[in-house]
Formats: structure tokens, C-alpha cells, sequence
């Protein structure tokens, strides 16, 4: 086995999750400037802002971030976009056709109209 392999200062360090103030004792390397007094004894103190007692997922909580979901405000974008899209299309496709109409008609009139007349000088 490989010697001096391990940190030499291992110690029991405190570890205070800054949510609820709950303090756990365990053994770390990590380095820190703040210490606490524990039990009577005093211990190396690290912050931490979220641990086993305060996360939802070890707490059993739910919190709720908004109502409506990721995947249904998604949804609802993309329904709305291919609405969207189906009307420009729609507008589109009509478009064309009036113009189309428009000017087989123009011709229709064009074509039946009398010749025209020379203007008088």
C-alpha cells in the first residue's frame, strides 16, 4: 500500500447549512477561517447554503416554481406558431387567387368593352 498518500489534516469540521441554521459534525480536509464552538469544543466552521436537511429532495417538500409546466407552455408556443403559420398560408393561398380573379376579370371587360374612341384635338 502507498504511504503518504492521505491529507494530513483530516479533522472533524462543522458544516452549517445557512436555510435552517442545522449544524452537522463530520471529518473533512476542507479549509476555513470561521470556527464554531460545538458541544463545548471548537470546530473549524464552513457555510453551506443547501444540504440533506434543507433540500426538497431528502425533506420531502414541494415547491412549486410556477404553475403551468416547461413542456405545456412549450406546447402551447408551438401550437400557437402553427396556427400562425396556417393563417399566413391561408392568407397567402388567397391572395393569388384574388389577383388571378382580378385581372381574368379586367380582361373579360377589356375584351367586350367598345374600341376606344380617338381623342378629339
Amino acid at each position: 500500500m502507498k504511504t503518504d498518500i492521505h491529507a494530513k489534516n483530516y479533522r472533524p469540521v462543522v458544516f452549517q447549512d445557512l436555510n435552517d441554521s442545522t449544524t452537522i459534525l463530520t471529518r473533512s480536509t476542507i479549509e476555513t477561517e470561521e470556527t464554531t464552538t460545538l458541544d463545548g469544543v471548537e470546530y473549524p466552521l464552513v457555510k453551506v447554503h443547501i444540504s440533506s436537511s434543507s433540500h426538497p429532495f431528502f425533506t420531502g417538500e414541494e415547491r412549486i416554481v410556477d404553475i403551468e409546466g416547461r413542456v405545456d407552455k412549450f406546447k402551447a408556443r408551438a401550437e400557437a406558431a402553427q396556427k400562425a403559420k396556417a393563417e399566413k398560408v391561408a392568407k397567402a393561398a388567397k391572395s393569388p387567387k384574388a389577383k388571378k380573379a382580378a385581372k381574368e376579370q379586367s380582361q373579360k371587360l377589356g375584351a367586350e368593352a367598345p374600341a376606344a374612341q380617338p381623342a378629339e384635338q
